[in-house]
């Protein structure tokens, strides 16, 4: 389909700050809208993805983002083939806030796209998982510029990309005691080969697609330094197995059950009595009833349970924690139950996600894409306090910057025995620690709606308006 050209202001245009690298195309925002444009060096490949029936196919079966085309060159840029309006996105995440099965369902996305394209006469030039955005609860891989014509006799060259991006980042979450975020983001662009060699166990050795991508991958890498390598055969039926094999070796990978994890347990074996959590949850029922907001974010959200509550009313939730086996279980549950408008992320807010990459403006910043109308901070505060050491009035400011409407917090005395426990080797902390401090902090930038002690327990839980 193809929309009427339209008459654009000279300066509403404004080239997306991460799409530098592809010289078919780039990624560009006006009047509040995000475009690609195609670029003649790629009109024989698109005009191909599109007669090919590959594009057709690919949207019936919500793996790639659908698109519009623009009857006019919006950027104004030259060299202009085509001008795509996607299907514009909810939230950007990146990889290095996925939880393990978020990156794995990634990876099995892109290794059913390359396969799907080789039956159409195409292959994907590259294997990023910053290809893959979450929509509607699933991932959808997004970059129409990814797909070129195959060429039977050479080999996947996104094939070492794919390992480092996906392959060896579950890997390493599979057999090691430790979460991928802190791993992808010293190696955003992929986890390279010598490394995950040196960090995988020798038992995994034993396990085939470890040896045959890992191990002698990085034998092969090291060789091909001193000695020239002797240009391989290669097929079609090559490359499917390969996938194949790819697909078969990742399907059984597994959160490896033993990763630290502080809080999967809350609501089970932590939570303070159940009083206390039907309180709190008839409360939040009643004082979100009339709120009427297009988005939410809830931080700390454990494994979800109110984060679910709010996305029966609110069409875009994004919920957050650090743990990431909360995530992944919450992951799960929006799976399974079909929930299409919840993204969890694994988010440290007392350490979000930075602006990284080239100019430190490639990815944007945590906090600059998850401002929201309304914002959940539930059993949080103390953390934050008097673990992080982070006073009230920063995090009052912090709040007020995330949040454009509506701030739903609960506060934990120090008498509450979680925080009791948090203080208990602790020499100092910010103070003072108390319900008149925190309003008075929090009142620089919120009016208190509503103030209820919660039946069951000392805590307090405040929605509160911005002003």
């Amino acid at each position: 389909m193809i929309l009427p050209a339209k008459t654009l202001p000279m300066n509403d245009y404004f080239r997306h700050a991460a799409s530098f690298r592809d010289s078919a195309g780039f990624v560009f925002r006006s009047q509040g809208l995000y475009y690609r444009q195609v670029n003649q060096s790629y009109a024989s490949n698109y005009d191909l993805l599109i007669d090919s029936g590959l594009y057709g196919i690919l949207v019936v079966k919500k793996l790639l983002i659908p698109h519009k085309e623009i009857a006019e060159n919006l950027s104004g840029v030259g060299a202009c083939y085509k001008t795509l309006l996607p299907e514009q996105l909810h939230f950007v995440s990146y990889p290095y806030e996925w939880c393990f099965d978020q990156l794995k369902d990634a990876a099995l996305l892109t290794l059913q796209v390359l396969t799907i394209a080789m039956d159409h006469g195409m292959i994907l030039k590259d294997a990023t998982a910053f290809n893959i955005q979450f929509l509607h609860g699933r991932p959808i891989f997004i970059d129409t510029l990814s797909f070129e014509k195959y060429d039977a006799s050479k080999a996947w060259i996104a094939y070492r990309q794919f390992c480092e991006c996906f392959l060896f980042p579950l890997l390493l979450g599979n057999y090691l005691e430790t979460g991928l975020q802190k791993l992808l983001m010293v190696w955003p662009e992929g986890i390279p080969v010598q490394m995950t060699a040196g960090m995988l166990p020798w038992r995994s050795g034993f396990n085939l697609g470890v040896w045959l991508n890992v191990f002698l991958q990085n034998r092969v890498g090291a060789a091909k330094k001193s000695v020239r390598p002797t240009p391989a055969s290669f097929s079609k039926e090559k490359l499917l197995n390969l996938a194949e094999h790819l697909r078969t070796t990742i399907g059984k990978l597994k959160l490896n059950a033993r990763t630290v994890s502080s809080w999967s347990n809350y609501y089970e074996e932590t939570i303070l009595s159940n009083e206390y959590l039907q309180s709190k949850e008839k409360i939040f029922s009643d004082w979100i009833e009339d709120i009427h907001t297009e988005s939410a974010l809830d931080l700390g959200c454990n494994d979800g349970y109110f984060s679910k509550m709010i996305a029966r009313r609110t069409p875009s939730v994004v919920a957050s924690d650090f743990d990431e086996l909360c995530i992944n279980r919450l992951y799960q549950a929006v799976k399974t139950d079909k929930i299409h408008n919840i993204l969890p992320l694994c988010i440290d807010i007392a350490n979000p996600s930075p602006a990284i990459g080239f100019r430190n403006e490639e990815r944007t910043a945590f906090l600059q894409r998850g401002q929201s109308q309304l914002v959940i901070a539930l059993a949080l505060i103390h953390h934050l306090v008097l673990s992080h050491n982070i006073p009230f009035s920063l995090l009052a400011e912090q709040f007020a910057a995330l949040t454009t409407q509506f701030l739903i917090i609960e506060f934990v005395p120090l008498t509450d025995e979680k925080s009791k426990q948090l203080v208990a080797d602790k020499t100092s902390f910010h103070q003072p620690y108390d319900e008149s401090a925190f309003e008075q902090c929090f009142g620089h930038y919120f009016v208190i709606e509503q103030k209820q002690i919660i039946p069951g327990s000392q805590r307090v839980l405040y929605r509160m308006q911005k002003k």
